[in-house]
């Protein structure tokens, strides 16, 4: 039994946390005696174990990816959900790796069974096999979350709509979400928006491509987004290094569209040069732009584990896996700049002190 003392919640309430057998045993005020302590030095939050859905996370494919390590425990995440760098004839491998990791390791399967071999993995129908998809399915039912189609023009070739119009019928098979990264045009990201479902996601929700935001004319938000999040589709930022523009989210917030998930889209390039190096600094962005911390920190806790139906994830309370993040909010000037080279200045930035995955307690670097 591990004892964790002196824990600050987001909402500034201090308590003990008890885990046992990698699981929640007890949150409270009151002292508790009997098992190893972890005193929590003053100043520090813990919140559920961060997660970020949408990464890339598979090493056999560098410079487009990163090992889970790299971008999981050690800077405060404790589950990396790869977005659909493997299709069906890498996911075994990447299955293999992924059960060595400190860091919890889920997937999005590509539609395409090449995945990320190449960068316009939708120009070639003939790689979307269902009965591929399927299989993986079956033998990594707790691994794959879902299925993930990169929808813009630069991966669909000639293609427009159709392939994610066959994702959407093999995810309507297999009774699985489908993420969708939207990009530059075609096709348009209310064509795309039109087509998915509740429970399914887009990615890239905050992207300034020209003609593909989800911002109209008139500044206001895009009917179709509109109508997709009030029928329960999710919209996830997916920052990455072309994808996230402050603009469009400060428009979004105007808007008050609601914001579900934080994430990086991080690989090895833009963690190492930018502009998203971690999900802390994606998460002090959104500080920097007027979000409290509660709603950023839910962003990256409770709404992730609520759309990869991972109950026990993503929460602090009895019997709930004892994934946690510990963190700082430190008084430093910080510059961040979005994926269009755009400058915020933020007084505050978000620092990952320790995570405690697996029942053991890991500091951050």
């Amino acid at each position: 039994m591990v004892i964790i003392e002196g824990a600050t919640l987001v909402n500034g309430t201090q308590c003990n946390i008890v885990v046992k057998d990698g699981l929640i045993e007890e949150i409270t005020i009151d002292n508790v005696v009997g098992g190893d302590v972890i005193s929590i030095p003053k100043g520090v939050y813990v919140s559920p174990g961060w997660i970020d859905l949408h990464s890339h996370a598979f090493p056999n494919f560098e410079p487009y990816c990163s090992h889970p390590d790299n971008i999981g425990y050690t800077s405060g995440v404790t589950t990396v959900v790869d977005a659909g760098s493997c299709g069906a004839d890498d996911i075994t491998d990447f299955y293999e790796l992924a059960k060595e990791c400190h860091t919890r390791v889920l997937a999005f399967l590509n539609v395409s069974s090449i995945g990320l071999r190449v960068r316009n993995e939708l120009t070639d129908l003939s790689n979307l096999s269902f009965e591929k998809i399927e299989h993986s399915f079956q033998r990594f039912p707790d691994f794959l979350v879902g299925l993930k189609a990169r929808m813009s023009a630069s991966v669909i070739g000639e293609n427009d709509i159709k392939p994610l119009k066959l994702t959407m019928d093999y995810a309507s098979k297999l009774k699985k979400p489908v993420m969708v990264h939207v990009g530059s045009a075609p096709p348009l990201l209310s064509e795309i928006a039109e087509q998915l479902r509740k429970g399914d996601i887009i990615t890239h929700c905050f992207n300034g491509k020209e003609g593909n935001t989800i911002i109209d004319d008139d500044l206001s938000i895009k009917k179709a987004i509109r109508d997709a999040t009030n029928r329960g589709v999710y919209l996830d930022v997916g920052h990455g290094t072309s994808s996230f523009s402050f603009e469009i989210a400060k428009q979004a917030m105007k808007g008050r569209l609601p914001l579900h998930s934080i994430s990086t889209d991080i690989y090895e390039q833009n963690r190492l040069y930018g502009p998203v190096y971690s999900l802390a600094t994606t998460m002090t962005k959104f500080l920097a732009l007027g979000y409290s911390l509660e709603d950023v920190v839910k962003s990256v806790t409770e709404t992730p584990a609520k759309i990869l139906k991972k109950p026990l994830l993503g929460v602090l309370k009895r019997g709930a896996v004892a994934d946690l993040t510990f963190f700082t909010i430190e008084d430093k000037n910080v510059t961040l700049i979005d994926s269009l080279g755009n400058k915020l200045d933020s007084p505050i930035q978000i620092k990952p002190f320790a995570v405690i995955l697996g029942g053991k307690y890991y500091e951050c670097i």
